[in-house]
């Protein structure tokens, strides 16, 4: 009679005894129903195992005609052609009384169609017939409520799913002499034991309860819910495996759109070139690209497409292209979907944070299959698909910066469309299974800037820095060998005394780059076992030894008071330096982009490079070159003045000189992928760098004076017409308090292969606070300011 089951709990009979008590109660309440009340009464006299229950589904089907009767009130004709409503027992495959729409289904699904729920095994099944054991016979509410679905096919190559209602209200559970009594004990090990089918079973053995009556099953069309269900699984599916080659997104668009040729595509929109392109998605194909890799987003779409799309960020619904592009024959988006085979279609923009990211794609080859109505059923997934595509989108950047940083390292952001580009390249050559490498970066028509705030006589500051801390050192242990020696004269400690001498002698009078190793030797070799010793002999000589640990840094062995006070000095200034740079920096950018990187050496060095291959649009002028030249003349004057209003807060007091090579013309930039690093590219433009970092030690010509001097900024130029230019630039800066009146035309001494360089030298004014009413000053006046 039933679909066989390995085991249940319970012995089923199919029995109306419910349904004629429940018409019983009612009998003589309702004096329109009496008749059929009483018509249906009649039968349980007439047909008595109609009330006790058949256990044999072939008997039952005798009583088809009183079965239909008894259960009319139950299922309404006016009801029949819309409720799918059928009366059944607990998950087995009967059914002796449906409604029309029930029966329309099921014709539908095919002669070979088995009604089985779907993620239902044998042991649920056996623990939901214990359940109804609790529920009807013990009033204890199990609640083991799953829901049941049914996936249905239509007729139409379509899976429809449907959820699965039982209304339990006409069974009755009775005992049987096999059945066990289910104490509260039970019920408690029951609720801990669902994994363990053997509870179930030792508490209610199989057949050792009836089940006596019937269920009437609903089933509701959710197969929107359920494709939106599917639809959020399969958007992990793609996060987790990166394509599309693992999911199931056409059948479960076509399900929620009921459309069997409906098919999906995917546009990736690049937001820094304005373009389609596929990136994301490479497995389906776009049918806005129709097969190119890459198109401008404003050529790929129709003008209405892309204004709908793109500025009120709503869909764009094609209901009959065929039609449309009669109408419109110009329309290349018409004639692209006519061209595919596609006759309606509609475009989503993947809208996050007012970007578009890209756009769905659906299209079918039939007219008004897709259209303004059944768009609105995108609204519902929308939101997963945008998070997804968000997603999608970061890992593909992460992708991408992970590939960057391995060929190339951190990069500045002015360049980076251009390396992402390559990556891309890069990237979807590797995806495709063909051998790349990733090549150079190039960089045409650049002008170059370049400028250092340097520390004057930083490298004589260090030996006088080291030899301060040297002599401190000799000095303390000559001390304690004098004291050594007043206790115990031993003629050891007055060797090591005259070699302490000649050390002295020797930072005072010529500090050689071995020096300091010498030392270190001597003091590893002689004092410091010497000191070890005496130390654990005499609790004074404990106590001198001990003061001079406290004066040395363990790490080295030496003394590093004054070269740590030298060291913090050039870190605070180059931190000083930086800061104002790096601000104004983030101004300049919004002026006109360009390529920037600054470095801290002895004082900040910072590079320019400015062009239309840099920032890809064809917006450069030469007033922006104009622009940033005498932008950097007035960021190395701040950078003065915030110096030197600081100066006297040092450590170490220390000066600095400030440096503009000037470049007439242009010329290329190349990323040097073995050093990580741009380069100017040419043996012209090499001789730029040359001139970079030899000049600012050079001399005026005929003279032992440096071009560079602390209160001045000094230009390097080599053509006439950057002397006029920067001459125009220093009187507009004088006129601003930013430079004085001297200005000097100077020559300077050839450099190795570079000759004829020339440079302008002029005085910058400070001041000593930022408020409006600014007193100025030149630098020999702040500098007798500071040491008054």
């Amino acid at each position: 009679m039933t679909k066989e089951k390995k085991d249940f709990p319970l012995k089923i009979k199919i029995g109306f005894k419910k349904v004629f008590d429940a018409y019983k109660e009612k009998a003589g309440k309702s004096d329109l129903a009496k008749k059929q009340i009483s018509e249906i009464l009649s039968m349980e006299k007439e047909f008595p195992m109609l009330s006790s229950g058949i256990a044999d589904f072939e008997e039952i089907l005798k009583y088809n005609d009183q079965i239909d009767t008894i259960l009319e009130p139950l299922f309404p004709s006016v009801l029949g052609t819309n409720e799918i409503k059928f009366a059944t027992i607990p998950f087995q495959e009967v059914a002796f009384k449906s409604t029309e729409r029930y029966l329309e289904i099921l014709k539908a699904a095919g002669d070979g169609f088995s009604m089985d729920i779907i993620n239902f095994d044998e042991d649920q099944f056996y623990i939901m017939g214990c359940s109804m054991i609790l529920s009807h016979y013990y009033g204890k509410k199990v609640d083991f409520k799953r829901s049941f679905y049914y996936n249905i096919p239509d007729g139409q190559e379509m899976i429809k799913n449907y959820r699965l209602f039982y209304n339990g209200d006409f069974v009755e559970i009775q005992k049987t002499a096999k059945s066990k009594d289910i104490s509260e004990d039970d019920i408690n090990e029951l609720l801990e034991s669902f994994e363990d089918i053997s509870v179930w079973k030792e508490k209610f053995p199989p057949g050792s309860w009836i089940f006596n009556g019937f269920v009437i099953a609903t089933l509701t069309d959710v197969t929107m819910d359920v494709s939106i269900s599917d639809f959020k699984t399969n958007l992990l599916r793609l996060e987790k495996n990166g394509g599309f080659h693992d999911t199931e997104f056409s059948r479960i668009f076509r399900a929620i759109f009921n459309l069997k040729d409906l098919m999906i595509g995917f546009a990736d929109y690049n937001e820094e070139n304005e373009s389609f392109e596929r990136t994301l998605f490479k497995e389906i194909s776009s049918f806005i690209l129709n097969g190119e890799k890459s198109q401008s987003s404003k050529e790929a779409l129709c003008s209405a497409s892309y204004y709908t799309l793109f500025k009120q960020k709503e869909f764009y619904c094609v209901t009959d292209a065929e039609r449309y592009n009669k109408m419109y024959p110009e329309n290349l988006l018409y004639k692209k979907m006519l061209d595919q085979g596609m006759k309606s279609a509609i475009f989503a923009a993947i809208v996050a944070d007012e970007k578009i990211l890209g756009i769905l794609e659906l299209v079918s080859p039939n007219a008004n299959d897709l259209n303004t109505i059944n768009a609105n059923k995108l609204r519902d997934i929308m939101p997963f698909l945008i998070d997804s595509v968000v997603r999608s989108k970061e890992n593909f950047e992460n992708e991408l910066e992970l590939i960057i940083q391995e060929e190339c390292t951190a990069i500045h952001s002015s360049v980076q469309w251009k390396f992402r580009k390559e990556a891309k390249r890069y990237l979807s050559s590797i995806t495709e299974g063909n051998p790349t490498f990733f090549r150079e970066i190039v960089f045409e028509d650049i002008h170059p800037l370049y400028g250092q705030t340097d520390i004057k006589g930083s490298s004589e500051a260090r030996n006088e820095a080291t030899k301060k801390d040297l002599t401190l050192q000799l000095t303390y242990i000559e001390t304690v060998l004098k004291k050594l020696y007043n206790h115990t004269p031993l003629p050891i400690l007055e060797q090591m005394n005259f070699a302490i001498t000649g050390f002295l002698n020797e930072i005072e009078e010529n500090l050689q780059v071995d020096t300091e190793r010498k030392i270190m030797d001597f003091l590893v070799s002689e004092i410091i076992p010497f000191f070890k010793y005496v130390r654990e002999r005499n609790e004074t000589f404990k106590v001198l030894v001990d003061e001079y640990y406290q004066l040395i840094d363990f790490s080295t062995g030496l003394v590093y008071k004054n070269r740590k006070d030298y060291d913090e000095s050039v870190m605070l200034i180059n931190k000083r330096l930086a800061s104002v740079l790096d601000k104004k920096q983030q101004e300049a950018q919004k002026m006109y982009p360009h390529y920037f990187e600054r470095f801290k050496t002895d004082g900040v060095e910072h590079n320019l490079y400015i062009g239309e291959s840099i920032t890809k649009e064809k917006s450069f002028n030469k007033i922006f070159l104009n622009n940033i030249k005498l932008w950097q003349l007035q960021v190395i004057c701040e950078m003065e003045n915030n110096y030197y209003r600081y100066k006297d807060k040092l450590p170490v007091e220390l000066d600095v000189a400030s440096m503009i090579l000037a470049f007439n013309g242009s010329l290329s930039l190349r990323f040097r992928m073995d050093e990580k690093r741009f380069d100017v590219d040419g043996t012209y433009n090499a001789r730029y760098e040359v001139v970079k970092k030899r000049v600012d030690k050079a001399h005026i010509k005929n003279t032992e004076e440096r071009i560079t001097q602390p209160g001045k900024i000094s230009i390097i130029y080599s053509q006439k017409e950057d002397e006029e230019e920067y001459l125009k630039y220093i009187r507009f800066l004088q006129y601003q308090k930013l430079l004085g009146d001297e200005i000097e035309i100077l020559e300077l001494e050839d450099l190795q292969g570079v000759t004829g360089l020339k440079a302008l030298r002029v005085n910058v004014l400070y001041s000593k606070n930022n408020d409006q009413a600014k007193e100025y000053y030149t630098y020999e006046d702040l500098i007798s300011q500071i040491q008054e």
